[in-house]
Parts: structure tokens; sequence; C-alpha cells
């Protein structure tokens, strides 16, 4: 009787509390995080395997797909058309490395010590980042119109040069639509570099200032060091969006004139639903895929170096 009423021993409870302590940690996290990854794995893994077998077959989005292996890797090898829109998207990639990376830097540099009218700017700035790509490209389309644009008002007051349709001409095309992208990112990289850099202590500063150092070499010596990671990540960000990059070119020359503004996404879009090859359409796009890859590897690379990113 003594025995069926004992209590149990703490080896006993020591071991049940240790279960339910490895269950909450362990088992838990993953019963609240499971819904949304099976919901990430349907919406992504399902798309990107159904790609993969696509790129191996001939289809045209409608009738049954016909397996013909690597036959669409190897057209691509030798298709022109892939081979000038891989190099607009290398083109546009330099561009947006450049331009706007240090059109931003400059500017949240000289804005970082204003204290009065900080968020107005900042909102000025970010406020064409949120404007709709289309409202963006139809206001600048007329803009950088030969006739009644800004070309056109510099023409007709003599300032050389301007009398020629900027989005109309093979050799300017992919930099005016270039001009017209940067417009709305620039403000954003601008507003999370500023964000960055007023949060280096201002000590930081002073200290430079007392060591004799110029405005130049505080910018080299501790602005840029402060901000490396949102820096290095927007760069990373900047190399993967400039090989997705479709909207403005569709919208304002829909890769025209004469394919001279082709990137891979048009070309994407174009072989799919305007040449109905869907098969080879996902051949374009996994190589895409593989571009960005390719940009992450290399910055995993450099963080597992050492880099602050």
């Amino acid at each position: 009787m003594s025995a069926a009423t004992s209590s149990p021993t703490p080896g006993v409870i020591h071991a049940g509390s240790r279960r339910k302590a490895v269950f909450r940690r362990r088992i838990v996290p993953w019963l609240f995080v499971m819904p949304i990854l099976v919901l990430n794995l349907a919406v992504v893994l399902g798309p990107a395997l159904s790609a993969l077998y696509y790129s191996l077959t001939d289809w045209n989005g409608i009738r049954p797909p016909t397996f013909i292996g690597l036959e669409n890797f190897r057209t691509l090898a030798t298709d022109p058309s892939y081979r000038h829109a891989f190099r607009n998207n290398v083109v546009w990639l330099l561009m947006f490395l450049t331009v706007p990376i240090a059109m931003a830097l400059g500017a949240s540099s000289m804005l970082a010590p204003v204290k009065r009218g900080s968020l107005f700017f900042r909102m000025a700035y970010f406020i064409p980042y949120v404007l709709p790509s289309v409202i963006i490209a139809s206001l600048w389309r007329g803009l950088l119109s030969p006739d009644r644009g800004i070309p056109g008002w510099l023409n007709d007051h003599g300032v050389p040069g301007f009398d020629k349709a900027f989005l109309g001409d093979p050799k300017t095309v992919l930099p005016a639509i270039g001009f017209v992208d940067n417009w709305h990112w620039w403000g954003f990289l601008l507003v999370l570099f500023l964000a960055a850099m007023q949060n280096i202590p201002r000590e930081l500063y002073e200290s430079a200032r007392l060591d004799g150092a110029s405005r130049w070499d505080e910018f080299k010596d501790v602005t840029i060091p402060g901000i490396r990671p949102t820096l290095i990540f927007m760069l990373l960000m900047t190399a993967i969006w400039s090989f997705l990059t479709f909207d403005y070119i569709w919208i304002l020359t829909q890769g025209g004139p004469a394919g001279a503004s082709e990137v891979l996404a048009v070309l994407v879009f174009k072989e799919a639903f305007r040449n109905f090859k869907a098969g080879y359409a996902a051949a374009i796009g996994l190589t895409m895929s593989v571009f960005v890859g390719i940009v992450i590897s290399i910055f995993t690379l450099l963080r597992r170096r050492g880099w602050e990113i």
C-alpha cells in the first residue's frame, strides 16, 4: 500500500522536466514556424522545381510539354538575343552599382549633420520610391520627349545635344531608362544611408577632428566603416535587382528600339508570351537565378572571410 501511494523519485521528476524543456525549446518554435514554412515551400519551391522541369521541355504554355533534355540551354549558348540581353544587364548592373550609390552616399553625408527639418528631407527623397512605376515612367516619358519635354525646351533655348529622342535612340535608350529608374531608387538608398550615418557615435567624428582629419578623411575613415553593413547589404540587393529589372524598361520601351534596351527579364516575357516558347523562357529564367546565386555566393564568401555584412 505504501509503495502504491509513494511519490515519484526526484530522478523521474527531473527527467520529465528536462523533456518538457527540450520540447518547449526545440519543438514548439518549429510548430509556430511550420505554417509559413509550408506556405513558402508551396509558393517558392514548387514553382522553382516546375521551372527546372519545363526548362528541359519544348512547351508553348498550352499543349503538354515534350521532354528535350538540354536543348534549350544549347540554344542559349548560340542565341544572339540572349547574349545582347545579358550584356545590357551587365551595363545596367554597372550603372546602378556606381551612380545611385555615389549620389546617395554624397547626399546623405551632407544631410547627416542637419537636425532641423531632417524628417522633411527624408520624406522628400523617399516619396519617389513609393510612387508606382507606371506613374513615374509615364511622367518621364513626357519629360524626355524631344518635342514638349526637357530636351525640347533646352534645344529651343540654344543648348546643343538635346535635339533627339533619348528613348528612341539605341545609343542612349538604356542610360535614359536607367536615369528614370535611378530618379526613384537613389532616394531610397539615401534614406537608408542617412539612418545608418546618424547612428554613428559623434565622439568618433570629434576624435577625428582633434587629430586634424579633413571632411574627406572623416567620410573615408569614420563614415564608411560605420555604415559598412548597410552599404554592403545594399550593394548586394542592387546587384540582385539589376538582374531582375523589368518594369521601367517594359513600360518605357518594351525592350526597343530594335531590342536596344532588352534585358533578360524582358526577353523571358517575350519568349513566353509572344513567341510561345515557355520552355525556352524557363531556361532563361534559370540562368538569371544562377547569376543571382553567384552574386549571393560572393557576398557569403566575403562574410566568411571576416567582412562585416
